[in-house]
Protein backbone atom coordinates (compact mmCIF):
# COMPACT_ATOMS: atom_id res chain seq x y z
CA UNK A 1 0.00 0.00 0.00
CA UNK A 2 1.78 3.41 -0.93
CA UNK A 3 1.10 5.76 2.19
CA UNK A 4 0.35 9.78 0.58
CA UNK A 5 0.02 12.83 2.38
CA UNK A 6 -1.23 16.09 1.07
CA UNK A 7 -0.49 19.61 1.89
CA UNK A 8 -2.55 22.38 0.99
CA UNK A 9 -3.89 25.78 2.60
CA UNK A 10 -7.32 25.10 1.25
CA UNK A 11 -9.30 22.13 2.83
CA UNK A 12 -11.06 22.27 -0.72
CA UNK A 13 -7.99 21.10 -2.81
CA UNK A 14 -7.15 18.72 0.38
CA UNK A 15 -10.52 16.82 0.35
CA UNK A 16 -10.39 16.45 -3.60
CA UNK A 17 -7.24 14.94 -3.44
CA UNK A 18 -7.66 12.47 -1.10
CA UNK A 19 -10.88 11.34 -2.34
CA UNK A 20 -9.37 11.09 -5.89
CA UNK A 21 -6.81 8.70 -4.40
CA UNK A 22 -9.30 6.94 -2.17
CA UNK A 23 -10.12 5.49 -5.53
CA UNK A 24 -7.20 3.55 -5.86
CA UNK A 25 -7.07 0.16 -4.04
CA UNK A 26 -3.22 0.86 -3.65
CA UNK A 27 -3.43 3.82 -2.10
CA UNK A 28 -3.70 5.25 1.52
CA UNK A 29 -4.02 8.83 1.89
CA UNK A 30 -3.20 8.59 5.62
CA UNK A 31 -3.30 12.49 6.31
CA UNK A 32 -3.47 15.70 5.04
CA UNK A 33 -3.27 19.22 6.59
CA UNK A 34 -1.72 22.73 5.56
CA UNK A 35 1.81 23.90 5.57
CA UNK A 36 2.25 24.84 9.10
CA UNK A 37 1.36 21.39 10.31
CA UNK A 38 3.17 19.75 7.09
CA UNK A 39 6.64 18.27 8.48
CA UNK A 40 5.15 17.74 11.86
CA UNK A 41 2.62 15.34 10.11
CA UNK A 42 5.30 13.78 7.92
CA UNK A 43 7.69 12.67 10.69
CA UNK A 44 4.16 11.02 12.57
CA UNK A 45 2.48 9.69 9.53
CA UNK A 46 5.65 8.71 7.57
CA UNK A 47 4.01 8.72 4.29
CA UNK A 48 5.92 7.30 1.01
CA UNK A 49 4.79 10.42 -0.92
CA UNK A 50 3.83 13.93 -0.30
CA UNK A 51 1.96 16.12 -2.62
CA UNK A 52 2.78 19.74 -1.27
CA UNK A 53 1.14 23.00 -2.27
CA UNK A 54 4.15 25.38 -3.57
CA UNK A 55 2.73 28.18 -2.76
CA UNK A 56 1.02 28.84 1.18
CA UNK A 57 0.25 31.69 3.22
CA UNK A 58 1.56 30.12 6.72
CA UNK A 59 4.65 28.56 5.57
CA UNK A 60 5.32 28.20 1.95
CA UNK A 61 5.99 25.01 -0.47
CA UNK A 62 9.78 25.82 -0.66
CA UNK A 63 10.54 25.82 3.26
CA UNK A 64 8.65 22.46 4.01
CA UNK A 65 10.36 20.75 0.82
CA UNK A 66 13.48 21.73 2.03
CA UNK A 67 12.29 20.44 6.15
CA UNK A 68 11.13 16.91 4.42
CA UNK A 69 14.40 16.58 2.01
CA UNK A 70 16.37 17.19 5.19
CA UNK A 71 15.00 14.42 7.16
CA UNK A 72 16.73 10.96 7.12
CA UNK A 73 14.47 8.86 5.29
CA UNK A 74 12.85 11.63 3.45
CA UNK A 75 9.83 10.83 1.20
CA UNK A 76 9.17 11.46 -2.35
CA UNK A 77 7.64 15.43 -3.05
CA UNK A 78 5.82 16.47 -5.66
CA UNK A 79 5.02 19.95 -5.83
CA UNK A 80 1.21 20.69 -6.61
CA UNK A 81 1.19 24.17 -8.59
CA UNK A 82 -0.52 26.66 -10.71
CA UNK A 83 0.31 28.19 -14.06
CA UNK A 84 1.25 30.98 -12.10
CA UNK A 85 4.00 29.59 -9.65
CA UNK A 86 6.24 29.73 -12.54
CA UNK A 87 8.96 31.48 -10.93
CA UNK A 88 8.86 28.78 -7.43
CA UNK A 89 9.82 26.01 -10.09
CA UNK A 90 13.29 26.31 -10.31
CA UNK A 91 13.95 26.84 -6.59
CA UNK A 92 11.83 23.99 -6.15
CA UNK A 93 13.67 21.94 -8.17
CA UNK A 94 17.00 22.36 -6.92
CA UNK A 95 15.54 21.87 -3.47
CA UNK A 96 14.78 18.09 -4.18
CA UNK A 97 11.51 17.75 -5.51
CA UNK A 98 10.40 14.52 -7.43
CA UNK A 99 7.86 16.04 -10.03
CA UNK A 100 5.48 19.11 -10.34
CA UNK A 101 1.84 18.35 -11.20
CA UNK A 102 -1.06 20.63 -11.68
CA UNK A 103 -3.59 21.08 -9.31
CA UNK A 104 -6.27 20.28 -11.94
CA UNK A 105 -4.46 17.06 -13.22
CA UNK A 106 -6.74 14.30 -14.76
CA UNK A 107 -7.62 11.73 -11.74
CA UNK A 108 -6.44 9.04 -13.47
CA UNK A 109 -3.13 10.49 -14.65
CA UNK A 110 -2.87 12.06 -11.05
CA UNK A 111 -2.87 8.65 -9.47
CA UNK A 112 -0.47 6.98 -12.11
CA UNK A 113 1.62 10.20 -10.63
CA UNK A 114 2.01 8.72 -7.40
CA UNK A 115 2.73 5.26 -8.58
CA UNK A 116 5.19 6.76 -10.11
CA UNK A 117 6.82 8.58 -7.42
CA UNK A 118 6.56 5.52 -4.58
CA UNK A 119 8.63 3.74 -7.00
CA UNK A 120 11.40 6.43 -7.06
CA UNK A 121 10.51 7.88 -10.90
CA UNK A 122 9.70 11.32 -11.40
CA UNK A 123 7.15 13.46 -12.80
CA UNK A 124 6.54 16.21 -14.64
CA UNK A 125 2.87 17.56 -15.96
CA UNK A 126 2.99 18.12 -19.47
CA UNK A 127 1.29 21.79 -18.26
CA UNK A 128 4.07 22.68 -16.40
CA UNK A 129 6.42 21.14 -18.39
CA UNK A 130 8.15 23.89 -20.48
CA UNK A 131 7.84 26.38 -17.10
CA UNK A 132 10.08 24.11 -15.42
CA UNK A 133 12.55 23.61 -17.94
CA UNK A 134 12.57 27.63 -18.93
CA UNK A 135 13.14 27.76 -14.91
CA UNK A 136 16.31 25.43 -14.98
CA UNK A 137 17.63 27.13 -17.77
CA UNK A 138 17.63 30.58 -16.74
CA UNK A 139 20.09 29.36 -14.12
CA UNK A 140 21.89 26.19 -16.07
CA UNK A 141 22.87 27.03 -19.55
CA UNK A 142 21.61 24.90 -22.42
CA UNK A 143 25.33 24.39 -23.78
CA UNK A 144 26.40 22.95 -20.26
CA UNK A 145 24.01 20.78 -20.35
CA UNK A 146 24.43 19.77 -23.79
CA UNK A 147 28.08 19.31 -23.03
CA UNK A 148 27.55 16.98 -20.13
CA UNK A 149 24.90 14.69 -22.42
CA UNK A 150 28.08 14.49 -25.24
CA UNK A 151 29.97 12.89 -22.26
CA UNK A 152 27.48 9.86 -21.66
CA UNK A 153 27.91 6.20 -23.44
CA UNK A 154 25.33 5.41 -25.84
CA UNK A 155 23.95 2.69 -22.68
CA UNK A 156 24.04 6.31 -20.48
CA UNK A 157 21.93 8.08 -23.10
CA UNK A 158 19.28 5.58 -23.57
CA UNK A 159 18.93 5.67 -19.25
CA UNK A 160 19.15 9.13 -19.45
CA UNK A 161 16.31 8.76 -22.06
CA UNK A 162 14.39 6.42 -19.72
CA UNK A 163 14.61 9.00 -16.87
CA UNK A 164 13.74 11.78 -19.11
CA UNK A 165 10.06 9.56 -19.33
CA UNK A 166 9.54 9.70 -15.72
CA UNK A 167 10.39 5.40 -15.61
CA UNK A 168 11.49 4.41 -12.06
CA UNK A 169 14.94 1.90 -12.13
CA UNK A 170 12.61 -1.53 -12.10
CA UNK A 171 10.67 -0.14 -15.37
CA UNK A 172 14.01 0.98 -16.98
CA UNK A 173 15.13 -2.30 -16.13
CA UNK A 174 12.03 -4.27 -17.46
CA UNK A 175 12.81 -1.61 -20.84
CA UNK A 176 16.39 -2.58 -21.01
CA UNK A 177 16.38 -5.81 -20.51
CA UNK A 178 18.95 -5.20 -17.55
CA UNK A 179 19.49 -6.20 -13.85
CA UNK A 180 18.34 -3.81 -11.67
CA UNK A 181 21.32 -3.63 -9.94
CA UNK A 182 22.68 -2.99 -12.98
CA UNK A 183 20.05 -0.13 -13.63
CA UNK A 184 20.89 1.17 -10.45
CA UNK A 185 24.80 1.73 -11.41
CA UNK A 186 24.12 3.51 -14.79
CA UNK A 187 21.58 6.22 -12.91
CA UNK A 188 24.43 6.87 -10.97
CA UNK A 189 27.04 7.42 -13.51
CA UNK A 190 24.54 9.47 -15.94
CA UNK A 191 23.35 11.72 -12.43
CA UNK A 192 27.21 12.34 -11.44
CA UNK A 193 28.30 12.92 -15.59
CA UNK A 194 24.98 15.66 -15.46
CA UNK A 195 26.97 17.43 -12.92
CA UNK A 196 25.24 15.31 -9.63
CA UNK A 197 21.72 16.71 -10.67
CA UNK A 198 18.82 14.88 -9.04
CA UNK A 199 15.88 12.69 -11.06
CA UNK A 200 13.47 15.59 -12.35
CA UNK A 201 16.71 17.66 -13.32
CA UNK A 202 18.25 14.77 -15.56
CA UNK A 203 14.71 14.42 -17.25
CA UNK A 204 14.71 18.09 -18.13
CA UNK A 205 18.33 17.48 -20.01
CA UNK A 206 16.67 14.68 -21.07
CA UNK A 207 13.79 16.61 -22.87
CA UNK A 208 16.05 19.22 -24.01
CA UNK A 209 19.15 16.65 -25.57
CA UNK A 210 15.53 15.31 -27.71
CA UNK A 211 16.17 12.12 -26.27
CA UNK A 212 12.40 11.29 -24.42
CA UNK A 213 10.41 11.52 -27.41
CA UNK A 214 12.05 8.50 -29.01
CA UNK A 215 11.37 6.35 -25.67
CA UNK A 216 7.68 7.91 -26.27
CA UNK A 217 7.85 6.37 -29.56
CA UNK A 218 9.21 2.92 -28.02
CA UNK A 219 12.79 3.57 -29.93
CA UNK A 220 16.15 3.20 -28.56
CA UNK A 221 18.70 5.95 -28.18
Amino acid sequence: MIRVAVVDDEQLVRSGLRMILGTAPDIDVVADCGGGEAVAMVLRCAPDVVLLDIRMPDVDGLTVLRSLRAQPHPPAVAMLTTFDADEYLAAALRSGAAGFLLKDTDPEQLVRAVRTLAGGGSVLDPGVTRAVIGGYLAAEAESTAAAAVRTLTPREREVLAHLGAGLANPQIAERMGLAPSTVKDHVRAVLGKLGGVNRVQAAIVADRAGLVATVREGGRR
